[in-house]
């Protein structure tokens, strides 16, 4: 090349139209090339329903992997503890009334639980995951929004849901705390659902004693229906139970453990699901 170029055409003849045409320009000593502007490659949507879509740092599953027993429910959910602990489970929260004072009455008893609690509470009250964690209670996943038919949303929405819920309740008590349960909003397991929630790191967990404390319509007030959850724990209750209770939006369920907590303190060893699963 010359010291200096003034200036220079290129013409190229006789090739394909596929072949892709650089544009040249000679400045001084320098050549520039450059290429037509491509169109950026199309991005397949993915529905998730009315939740939003997860953030690019959202976590991957649980590493390492734990070690899995089919339980003894429906698809190898757990319906007992296989043991013989008691475990009292609380469903929907955290509830900023009522998780409070049920927080406080197992503290005063000594007694540890598990909460399986929904995503965008978690998201909206995380000074209460940390309440319940720093108190030794185990945590367990219900679910983003506590769809009831979740189990027939398309496997992209159900791994989004499962993610986005373990990834608020770590966000609020820390990463390296495990999230090994999983609870199908009533209890609507499907055996893809466990596997699913397998594959994140978590056990399955349904119940044995159902005392339908979010069922009202039958009470004939807040008297009778505190009665009926009593009476239905009371009698229902076994070595090796899981306990289905609700703490968020049920003010009568508290009132009703005031009651039970000494009762079944007395006649049963009450505790939290295992940090290593079931």
């Amino acid at each position: 090349m010359s010291a200096r170029l003034e200036g220079m055409r290129f013409a190229i003849f006789g090739l394909p139209a596929a072949v892709v045409v650089l544009l040249v320009t000679v400045t001084g000593d320098s050549i520039t090339v450059t290429r037509p502007a491509q169109p950026a490659p199309a991005v397949s949507a993915v529905p998730v329903a009315a939740a939003p879509l997860p953030s690019p740092t959202t976590s991957a599953s649980p590493s390492p992997s734990p070690t899995f027993h089919d339980g003894d429910g429906r698809f190898g959910a757990f319906i007992t503890t296989g043991s013989q602990a008691v475990a009292l489970t609380f469903d929907d929260g955290p509830d900023p009334i009522n998780t409070p004072k049920l927080l406080a009455m197992l503290r005063e008893r000594h007694i540890h639980a598990t909460f399986c609690m929904v995503g965008f509470r978690v998201r909206d009250r995380p000074d209460l995951v940390r309440a319940i964690h720093a108190d030794g209670h185990t945590l367990c996943n219900h679910s983003w929004q506590h769809l009831l038919n979740l189990a027939q949303r398309d496997d992209a929405y159900i791994d989004w849901d499962l993610r986005h819920t373990n990834d608020m309740i770590r966000a609020a008590v820390g990463t390296d705390v495990p999230v090994r349960y999983f609870r199908a909003p009533g209890g609507n397991f499907t055996p893809a659902l466990v596997a699913k929630a397998r594959s994140l790191g978590m056990d399955s967990i349904s119940w044995d004693v159902d005392p339908r404390d979010w069922e009202h319509i039958h009470d004939s007030g807040a008297s009778a229906h505190i009665s009926r959850v009593v009476s239905h724990v009371k009698g229902h209750t076994r070595p090796g139970s899981i306990v289905l209770s609700h703490d968020n939006g049920q003010p009568n369920t508290i009132t009703a453990y005031q009651y039970l907590l000494p009762w079944l303190q007395e006649r049963f060893t009450l505790a939290g699901l295992p940090a290593a699963g079931l």
